[in-house]
């Protein structure tokens, strides 16, 4: 299937789960998500219409993102070591901020508007995963409200197989709760992968990070 079919694909069924949820598809953005892939295939996402990409790691990037026009939107969804901000910084959306320390050093070498941030939330404890408890996230939240380079947008998670429905709710649930406490907006859920996205957009996420299911199997 080429990559132009398979978006058409994905897209249908991003669609369908907000039908059954009672919600707008346009609610939903899907992130492609890049992580190697072949430039080729980038080139076919975009010239099929996808314009948000993600990447895992700031190196792929920093790269990638000089194959395709200024108005695709590069969303970082690999932990960020707080030594590569400055690299990071030029995103547009960073996902996984777990640490205050990531977020003054994003701001301080953010130029232009804001960098939007989301903070990652580890729902069950992982030791092996990065971001907070979800105990954590306000005290986040309120730093990067502190800082004048960043916004905080909302939250993200990866949780493990086999939960992720419970997880999604309790993000869901997380955020609400968060906005009545930090008393600012907090639209933004990312959530859900190529095996879940679909239960994901039913418990309420706004972005879906999918790479296999538009690319193919990734290049090792």
């Amino acid at each position: 299937m080429t990559v132009a079919a398979s978006l058409a694909e994905v897209n249908a069924r991003i669609a369908d789960a907000c039908a059954r949820a009672g919600r707008d598809a346009a609610e939903v953005t899907l992130v492609a998500v890049s992580k190697r892939q072949p430039d080729a295939s980038l080139r076919a996402a975009y010239a099929a219409g996808q314009r948000d990409f993600g990447e895992n790691f700031v190196q792929e990037f920093e790269r990638k993102r000089s194959l395709l026009p200024d108005d695709a939107r590069w969303h970082l969804i690999g932990n960020v070591q707080s030594n590569k901000a400055k690299r990071a910084a030029v995103a547009d959306v960073v996902h996984t901020i777990d640490s205050e320390k990531l977020l003054r050093r994003l701001s301080d070498a953010r130029e232009g508007a804001p960098l939007e941030v989301l903070v990652q939330v580890n729902t069950e404890g992982e030791d092996a995963k990065s971001g907070v408890a979800p105990a954590g996230a306000e005290a986040l939240i309120r730093a990067a409200l502190a800082l004048p380079n960043v916004v905080p947008r909302g939250l993200m998670c990866i949780p493990p197989r086999g939960v992720t429905r419970a997880a999604f709710a309790a993000l869901r649930a997380l955020a609400a709760d968060l906005e009545g406490r930090v008393q600012a907006p907090l639209p933004v859920l990312s959530m859900g992968m190529s095996s879940d996205f679909e239960a994901a957009i039913e418990e309420g996420a706004t972005l879906v990070r999918v790479g296999t299911a538009v690319f193919g199997a990734r290049q090792t």
